[in-house]
């Protein structure tokens, strides 16, 4: 049995909810044909995940928030107009 204990991340910016969740990695299976997963931080988008970055267990609050943060600026939303 795992140890495993997963957590969530959840951020409310320019009225959009953002909710991370960390996922267990697991092995690969050759017989299947499926790659190994590594533990990762998982965007939830409408009952699906999207893996953003890597878990690290003894990564600070402080750092994996601004590294969450960073992902959203760059990835979900809009950029900034150019005036």
């Amino acid at each position: 049995m795992s140890g495993f204990k997963p957590q969530q991340r959840r951020f409310e910016i320019a009225g959009r909810s953002f909710l991370f969740v960390s996922y267990e990695g697991h092995p690969g299976n050759l017989a299947r044909k499926q790659p190994a997963e590594p533990a990762m931080w998982c965007l939830m988008v409408e009952g699906r995940r999207c893996a953003v970055t890597p878990f690290v267990p003894s990564q600070s609050l402080e750092s994996l928030d601004r590294t969450l943060l960073r992902w959203i600026h760059a990835n979900a939303l809009p950029a900034a107009p150019v005036a």
